[in-house]
């Protein structure tokens, strides 16, 4: 005697009522019924660029639906419910294959979805995901969720991403997983147009597993031995390809995806209408690849925005270099009393035969006054965020030129009367490696890099949040869990040459030294349904380490502009609640927003900001800012020029108290 037959004699129905209850719900037309699926295989085919980076231990997994089936985006997915598979092929080459060998019984929540006002059994459901795990053992725990209780992408289920049907069902396949033969399941989506609601028509399903497309009305319903599931990449995840539109129709496609899905459009007031009558004549002439890469790049660079770049193609380098390899051999900052110096002079330089000093005044180039070059420099860099990080960058590009320029240098040395001094620019690249923010890196750091200083303060380097996610965390946790055991009471962190990288990551290893699970914020994105900005309704949190991995002592955060965009979130996570304090000769680079790259004509990759980072009111609060030294360094010939890190020995001072 099956379950619903038992509990309707408890109920003490009549055998009237009980045939009408088994008519009221037929069972499910079956195809291939072999009875029941066993081994799921299929391909994942991915074009987001991001999707593999920093991707070290890629599952694919049979995920929970409990949380999509009571609407609960909180849902923490069991371990014991996780069926991990294998991946068959390289998961960085798209598309890559997997292979699910599914268990007799599985260890998931039963869901009643009947509806029915009676306590059925109920069924599991699931789908097909793919996951990255970063955090803790080899099964996906509440920190490796990025607080999804669901997967929206690169999952066997379609999801709507539209502000007004966000997260749920549009099509797909999904598995159900009946424990007996008596169990009710939807054939449709009824009349809301959502699954798993009261309007949901029913059918009886078979004990086992059985796929169901949801792509078909009635829903299909499939007991094969095997059976083939591709993951979907949403529409929000997928890059768009304009690649095969010609120079014209690309821009034309551009310049429509800028206007609808630019986050900043009105922050930054950029006019793209007349953007459009200024470039459209342009691209419509264009002819050959390398009119249209500069044309492209000059376009890029109206939009006062970092994260905006494209690729540098081989037509663009040859610009790069013909407009730079000229030098005479000096770099030069500009210092918080308004004075440009020399910082650095390549030895037998032009400069240095000529008797420029390291601390040389620079007066004027050309005849114009120094801040007046500096200003009206195109730096190749372009385009920035913040008019620090561009004026920075402009005072790397004044003393660049092409080779074989004639040009004039004013110039005053310590201690002497001003001088002017023609040159020649020759080919010199030194003296411009050596005025990178990035000079002193060498492409082999480690994400977390940590060492112990005097005084037991513990100084660590995070050099990037696009690394190996799995790695960075395992060194990250292992630094703590050591400073931990050596009672260490204060915690410099280094953030001056971290690009950025996975935004998440960056929120989570800030919620290190924290103990509770402080709202962060949200990010808004276009929703070409409604045709507005949207934030998720579940906002950006920590979710919380194990205890004995949380720091509690002091922490000072080094920033400086080539901290840019997931290193400012980090960086502005640690000041809530007055965290840590801010240590740094500039804030950041101001890149407060979250990115996507689209495929343009010649193998041009464009990558533009397509969400915008708020607070936790609301509010944008790293794009164009940047985060700011509580504690702010002067610039000074003693802070560049000295054998100490200023900034460093200012951080150690302040957690001594010195200041």
């Amino acid at each position: 005697m099956g379950y619903r037959w038992f509990a309707i004699i408890l109920l003490g129905l009549s055998l009237s009522s009980v045939l009408a209850y088994q008519i009221e719900i037929p069972q499910a037309e079956i195809e291939n019924d072999e009875g029941g699926v066993s081994v799921i295989v299929g391909n994942v085919t991915y074009t987001n660029p991001f999707f593999s980076v920093g991707v070290t231990e890629p599952l694919i997994m049979l995920e929970d639906q409990t949380g999509f089936v009571q609407r609960n985006p909180e849902y923490e997915l069991p371990t014991q419910s996780q069926i991990v598979g294998y991946i068959t092929t390289d998961f960085t080459q798209s598309p890559f294959s997997y292979r699910l060998q599914l268990p007799r019984t599985p260890n998931a929540p039963l869901n009643d979805i009947n509806f029915n006002d009676q306590d059925d059994t109920g069924v599991m459901v699931f789908q097909v995901a793919f996951w990255s795990n970063i955090f803790g053992d080899s099964y996906i725990q509440p920190r490796d969720q990025y607080g999804r209780a669901w997967s929206r992408s690169y999952s066997s289920a379609a999801v709507s991403s539209s502000s007004e049907n966000l997260d749920e069902y549009t099509g797909g396949k999904i598995i159900a997983y009946a424990p007996d033969d008596q169990q009710a399941f939807p054939s449709g989506f009824g009349e809301d147009n959502k699954l798993f609601t009261d309007d949901d028509p029913l059918v009886i399903i078979p004990q086992g597993f059985t796929a169901v497309d949801m792509n078909t009305t009635p829903f299909t319903f499939n007991r094969s031995h095997t059976v083939t599931i591709n993951l979907i990449e949403s529409a929000s995840t997928a890059a768009d390809n304009f690649s095969m539109l010609g120079f014209a129709g690309s821009f034309d496609a551009m310049l429509e995806k800028f206007r609808n899905e630019y986050a900043f459009t009105d922050y930054k007031n950029v006019d793209w209408d007349a953007l459009e009558q200024e470039y459209r004549p342009q691209f419509e002439a264009v002819e050959i690849a390398s009119e249209y890469n500069r044309l492209l790049q000059e376009f890029i660079w109206e939009i006062p925005d970092e994260h905006l770049s494209m690729t540098f193609t081989p037509s663009l380098v040859r610009d790069f270099f013909d407009a730079t390899d000229g030098g005479i051999g000096i770099a030069v900052r500009e210092l918080s009393d308004g004075r440009v110096v020399v910082v650095y002079l390549t030895e037998n330089s032009l400069a240095a035969d000529s008797g420029l000093q390291i601390g040389t005044e620079i007066i004027a180039i050309n005849g114009v006054p120094i801040s007046d070059a500096i200003e009206n420099k195109q730096a190749w860099s372009a385009p920035f965020s913040t008019q620090h990080v561009r004026r920075l960058q402009q005072l790397r590009y004044v003393t660049r030129f092409a080779v074989g320029e004639e040009i004039t240098m004013t110039y005053r040395n310590p201690d002497e009367e001003a001088q002017t001094t023609n040159f020649t620019t020759v080919f010199e690249p030194e003296s411009f490696s050596s005025s990178s923010f990035s000079a002193d890196e060498t492409g082999f750091e480690l994400p977390v890099e940590y060492t112990l200083l005097d005084n037991n303060i513990l100084y660590a380097e995070i050099t990037d949040f696009l690394d190996d996610s799995h790695l960075t965390i395992q060194l990250w946790e292992r630094m703590l869990r050591n400073a931990r055991l050596n009672n260490i009471t204060a915690l410099v962190i280094d953030m001056r040459n971290n690009g950025g990288g996975r935004a998440y990551i960056a929120h989570q290893m800030a919620a290190y030294f924290y103990d509770e699970p402080i709202i962060i914020g949200n990010t808004e994105r276009y929703d070409p349904y409604t045709d507005t900005f949207f934030a998720d309704p579940t906002p950006d949190r920590f979710y919380l380490p194990p205890e004995n991995l949380r720091f509690r002592g002091k922490v000072v955060v080094l920033v400086g502009p080539n901290c840019s965009s997931s290193c400012e979130f980090f960086s502005y996570a640690m000041t809530l609640q007055d965290r840590a304090t801010i240590v740094g000769h500039y804030p950041t680079g101001g890149l407060g927003g979250s990115v996507e790259q689209f495929f343009m004509p010649g193998g041009v990759t464009v990558q533009m900001t397509t969400g915008r980072v708020l607070d936790a009111d609301g509010n944008i609060h790293v794009e164009g800012k940047g985060v700011a030294p509580d504690v702010v360094v002067p610039v000074t010939e003693e802070s560049l020029l000295g054998d100490n890190d200023a900034v460093l020995e200012a951080a150690i001072q302040y957690i001594l108290g010195d200041l």
